[in-house]
């Protein structure tokens, strides 16, 4: 429920109370005293729902910019008038459960922070998530997430483009742009710091951090929580529900990755970046196309029907322009899931491999014990480089013949250059 409180410029008091009138909705008018152009102000309670449409209808009649419309929060409306109003647009569809254009706007806008405290929370965010990466912990990471200010551009870029507030889409995605370089940026300073002052290990392999690696070969199912991510994010800011969880979601698509690729740079290791930086920028469009297609799919238009071609047209071309970047993203995206999907059949392989040679009955005496594969540094298509499968057996050295036979049966179907490395454990009857 909304109380709104609207102007009434000179001239217009007795059409604006008509319109009212003619939609059965309870009004209340205080005269203006300021000696202003205004007559007067008028207050009337609508449903949520009904917010955009009275007012499309009403600033028809003759309310400029320079008026000002203030609608707020209304906690109980009791009066018959109100009940009939809210079945009238109440019609249970997703228009209905949304808020108003206007609202909708002024909602954009406000989770947007000045841009030296959106500067400053991007670049304490990206240095958290660049902590907890290194320290292969989940819970900082989520803490990152938290204190990143990047719903407000994610979202006001989508909205500036569906009612047509062209400022709205150039600061957010200006705003975007520079969140991005700045976390890549400051999580590689800070990574750059930690490794040359020995805060971390010497020697540290960043692909055997789990939180660094899986970001370093991102798959086709980061995509889904970037969708995600856009579609919870404009439901939530549409439907008046708080954002602040929505807002930690879109943050886990963004900063993670983004510090993931600064690492990599600390590291030495530009290509290493390659994977999770494209991640980055597949989950800022893929938010960005989501909340575009579900502000459009909810009904927002701009308030001037002539600009509604013009709107429409514009928002047409952005979707499919960020529906080819995201499909392009994709691909590599998608060749990295494949590679590791490459890889992992050829780990199954060696080990099933490993168990058929080592079942035959002239091999009776060793026992599989494990195989472990090793990739090569060849970011994000990583190869395996070596395999070392452990075998136990009687006291003594491993029969050759046997290392022989396992280096052939793995290192076969064009692993030829695959290292396979075998371990030889003494195993004694007590």
């Amino acid at each position: 429920m909304r109380l709104v409180q609207l102007m009434i410029p000179t001239g217009a008091r007795e059409t604006i109370l008509e319109r009212l009138e003619e939609q059965d909705i309870d009004y209340v008018v205080t005269d203006e005293t300021s000696g202003r152009e205004y007559t007067g102000v008028v207050y009337f309670p609508l449903p949520a729902a009904a917010v955009e449409p009275v007012l499309d209808s009403l600033h028809e009649e003759r309310l400029d910019e320079d008026a000002y419309t203030v609608v707020v929060d209304a906690e109980t409306v009791i009066s018959r008038k109100f009940d009939d109003l809210r079945e009238k647009y109440d019609n249970g569809d997703v228009e209905s459960d949304r808020i108003s254009r206007q609202e909708l706007q002024a909602e954009a806008r406000s989770l947007t922070p000045t841009f030296g405290i959106y500067t400053t929370m991007t670049v304490v965010s990206a240095i958290v998530a660049t902590a907890g990466l290194l320290l292969d912990s989940p819970a900082v990471v989520v803490g990152s997430m938290v204190i990143a200010p990047l719903i407000g551009p994610a979202l006001g870029a989508s909205v500036g483009s569906v009612i047509d507030d062209e400022e709205l889409f150039t600061q957010s995605m200006k705003y975007q742009l520079i969140g991005v370089v700045i976390a890549i940026g400051s999580a590689a300073v800070f990574a750059w710091l930690v490794r040359v002052t020995n805060i971390v290990p010497p020697g540290l392999n960043i692909a055997e951090v789990d939180e660094i690696s899986e970001r370093l070969a991102p798959d086709l199912l980061s995509l889904a929580v970037a969708l995600g991510a856009g579609v919870a994010g404009i439901v939530s800011i549409s439907t008046g529900i708080s954002v602040a969880l929505v807002g930690v979601m879109i943050a886990a698509a963004l900063i993670p990755p983004a510090a993931a690729a600064g690492i990599a740079i600390a590291w030495g290791n530009p290509s290493a970046a390659i994977g999770s930086t494209a991640l980055v920028f597949v989950n800022v469009l893929s938010v960005n196309l989501a909340g575009l297609l579900t502000l459009w799919y909810a009904g927002y238009r701009p308030e001037n029907l002539f600009e509604l071609g013009p709107t429409q047209e514009r928002v047409r071309k952005r979707i499919v322009a960020l529906a080819l970047i995201v499909l392009l993203f994709s691909v590599l995206l998608g060749g990295i899931t494949y590679n590791s999907y490459v890889n992992a059949s050829f780990e199954e392989d060696a080990r099933d491999e490993a168990q058929i040679v080592l079942e035959d009955e002239a091999y009776e005496e060793y026992v599989f014990l494990s195989l472990e594969t090793q990739m090569d540094d060849d970011y994000p298509l990583r190869g395996p480089e070596r395999v070392i499968v452990t075998v136990g057996g009687p006291p003594g050295e491993i029969d050759q013949e046997l290392a022989d036979i396992l280096h052939e049966r793995i290192a076969q179907d064009g692993y030829e250059d695959v290292t396979v490395e075998i371990r030889y454990v003494n195993m004694v009857e007590r």
